[in-house]
């Protein structure tokens, strides 16, 4: 009976060597991070929290006082780590990842299969959108992440739809009137039909949502790193007008732009043509301006200096002459 309770001492300790002890070291890989619980509560930084960290300054002063969240002790890639048996790890990757913005992660079959999300514009037409978000998690932000919301993802996803149709509910071209022409194309050809305007402004959309949802990071623990909405498909029965309108766009702006370009051919001539003519009034009077001056130092010098002037003047051009013929005073 000894023997066997030795025995069951002896394999106890083994099975709790390999365990506990051995199985008690561990490594975060390099796009990982990792926290420790100890008996169910993460190892915190003292009494810190989300909102001493400048990703709070993103959130509104309603929502910094319900996302509050404890700073953690974050454990960086590498090891071998150890932990204890009441000590437990979770890790989370931070690599950056691609997801369809129109897939519901709770109701796979909405949103067209997770093809295409619907939204209205302001002129009351239902439009599809197509394109990605990449995201990551924050490593300073890891409470939220791993512990404070149940699906960091589905939340963030939800606050991007929400905002990105709201968006596209209220949105207006800043630029509907071409610059310096004075013809309003939405007045005089689109009548309202914005889709053109959110075709043009994609890149503007795209950093919109970007900026709003950078507090997704303080709320949920989820990095935004970028949108990219690549498509807007107009509901059919729109298709051959809005066809239309940008033909007519087309030929509107190009007429615009030849008349600009010939006018301001024009300008350039006309200013090339009054410096010429300067520049030859300029050739003509010079002379005239150099003998006055010639002149008027001739005659500083003396009240008979100029007449000699003039007799040497006359005398030169008697040499030239073949014929002179001078009057005689009776």
């Amino acid at each position: 009976m000894t023997g066997v309770f030795i025995g069951f001492i002896f394999g106890f300790g083994i099975w709790f060597f390999l365990r506990y002890v051995l199985g008690g070291f561990f490594t975060v890989g390099q796009n990982e991070r990792a926290v420790k619980t100890r008996f169910g509560k993460a190892n915190r930084i003292g009494k810190a929290t989300t909102l001493d960290d400048p990703i709070a300054d993103r959130l509104n002063e309603k929502d910094k006082e319900r996302y509050i969240y404890p700073q953690l002790k974050v454990i960086q890639p590498g090891g071998p780590y150890f932990k204890w048996p009441w000590e437990r790890v979770h890790k989370a990757t931070i690599a950056t990842n691609t997801l369809n913005m129109a897939r519901d992660l709770e109701t796979p079959s909405a949103n067209n299969n997770g093809k295409m999300l619907e939204a209205v514009t302001k002129d009351q037409l239902n439009i599809g959108l197509t394109g990605q978000i990449r995201y990551r998690a924050s490593e300073r932000n890891l409470y939220a992440y791993l512990f404070g919301v149940k699906n960091p993802i589905v939340h963030t996803m939800g606050y991007f739809v929400a905002i990105l149709r709201q968006r596209i509910a209220n949105f207006e071209s800043e630029e509907n009137i071409l610059e310096g022409s004075g013809i309003n194309l939405e007045d005089e050809l689109i009548d309202g039909i914005s889709i053109n305007d959110l075709r043009k402004n994609l890149n503007a959309i795209n950093d919109y949502m970007e900026s709003e949802c950078a507090s997704a990071e303080a709320r949920y623990g989820i990095v935004f790193d970028a949108s990219l909405i690549t498509g807007i498909d107009p509901p059919q029965q729109v298709d051959s007008a809005l066809a239309a309108i940008n033909t007519a766009h087309n030929v509107v702006s190009s007429e615009i732009s030849l008349a600009r370009a010939e006018a301001d051919q024009t300008i350039v001539q006309s200013k090339r043509a009054v410096e010429i003519e300067t520049l030859r009034a300029q050739a003509e009077v010079e002379p005239l301006n150099a003998l006055a001056d010639q002149l008027r130092d001739l005659k500083e010098h003396g009240p008979n200096v100029l007449a000699a002037y003039l007799r040497n003047v006359r005398l030169n051009l008697y040499s030239k002459a073949e014929k002179v013929i001078l009057e005689v005073e009776k």
